[in-house]
């Protein structure tokens, strides 16, 4: 499984996002940081709405996307404990 986080350097919410993803240990998942100001299609998209998280099950080669393959995560609130989110990240993984 890899998640997949839209962030923008110096979004607070995104970093602290970020850093309680880092810590889970109890969950298998790759992590996968896209900076939204790299693509234009990305930061039209995501502009307003940074952290953006995406669950993909698609392994592709790096830059290749598969229509569908990746499932929109509701944004977990920045006050969320590391506990929390890997909670609800299970909830997600197990669909």
């Amino acid at each position: 499984m890899r998640l997949i986080l839209y962030s923008k350097p110096g979004c607070h919410l995104c970093e602290g996002l970020q850093e309680k993803l880092e810590q889970i240990q109890n969950l298998s998942f790759e992590l996968e940081i896209r900076d939204i100001t790299t693509r234009e299609d990305w930061f039209s998209a995501y502009q307003y709405e940074v952290p953006v998280l995406y669950l993909s099950n698609h392994r592709g080669a790096e830059g290749t996307e598969e229509e569908g393959s990746e499932k929109l995560l509701p944004r977990p609130s920045p006050r969320a404990s590391v506990q929390q989110l890997e909670e609800m990240l299970r909830k997600y993984l197990a669909n």
